[in-house]
């Protein structure tokens, strides 16, 4: 089969036209305004009930709020938590929470962000960032340990100080708490 082409007239032939219209599309984006976010200083605002990557917090008094109770680990789809209990005696640091976790790792490689952790933590200890940029260089630096993940939450102003509340009904009732 044979395809008639049309021949082009003297101005197709220059290629003028074409070019001034695209000077045209150019110049009418130039001065349009920008669509292009500069990363690293711009960021996007997040709405209202983002869920980001998770993070543990501490008390007032700067102990780890997490008992260990293993609850996020169970409850996490892609089994993206790890928790090591502690052994017998506890750990000094954790003032009257009984088992403050001896290891708390968390992988953001497998992380699904769903928030399932932050849900069902009974001593609200663990909560989502409001960071959507989550970046290494390899896959070890992606794997959160306790430290890293309690440095990312910091201190968490509670309302209720739940340990101080049980101490000093323990104090109240004459037992050493």
């Amino acid at each position: 089969m044979i395809v008639k082409r049309k021949k082009l007239n003297f101005w197709e032939r220059l290629y003028l036209p074409a070019i001034i219209g695209g000077f045209k599309v150019t110049i009418r984006h130039f001065f349009k305004k920008k669509v292009t976010m500069q990363y690293p200083e711009e960021k996007w605002v997040v709405p209202e009930g983002y869920r980001g990557a998770p993070y543990l917090v501490k008390d007032q008094e700067g102990r780890t709020k997490c008992v260990s109770c293993q609850l996020c680990e169970f409850v996490c789809p892609p089994k993206a938590i790890r928790i090591a209990p502690p052994g017998p005696g506890g750990s000094p640091e954790a003032g009257n929470v009984e088992k403050a976790p001896k290891e708390f790792e968390i992988n953001m490689l497998r992380c699904i962000f769903c928030g399932f952790c932050q849900e069902v933590c009974p001593e609200e200890a663990i909560f989502l960032l409001k960071d959507y940029s989550l970046t290494g260089t390899s896959r070890q630096e992606l794997i959160y340990d306790k430290e890293k993940l309690l440095a990312l939450g910091g201190v968490h102003q509670d309302q209720i100080h739940k340990w101080k509340q049980k101490a000093d009904e323990a104090l109240a009732q004459g037992v050493a708490p």
